[in-house]
């Protein structure tokens, strides 16, 4: 599995990023350009997520991520795991939006 950091994830100039994580967490904190499908609705929502470059996928921490990274990654997507999630991209002092619904 492919993996890179925040900061890396971030200076990718028009990343697609993917955020996997449930509806409520984005009321918490979410990078505002990043594409939402929750992980359990991500095999129904496959034709969703582009085929003709590479996606970053994000959760919380890095786990739920991980996996929809090893999936997607069988099903023909360019799939990057961001380590850490949201969590290290905050850390990292990167763009987001704290609170609010998404």
């Amino acid at each position: 599995m492919k993996s890179i950091s925040p900061t890396d994830a971030h200076a990718v100039a028009d990343a697609w990023i993917l955020d996997v994580r449930e509806d409520h967490e984005l009321e918490q904190a979410r990078v505002d350009d990043a594409h939402h499908i929750p992980l359990g609705t991500l095999v129904d929502r496959l034709d969703e997520v582009p085929r003709d470059r590479t996606v970053y996928v994000m959760c919380h921490a890095g786990g739920r991520s991980a996996q929809a990274t090893e999936y997607l990654s069988t099903q023909g997507v360019d799939a990057v795991n961001i380590s850490g999630g949201i969590t290290e991209w905050y850390r990292a002092g990167l763009p987001l939006t704290i609170g609010g619904t998404a």
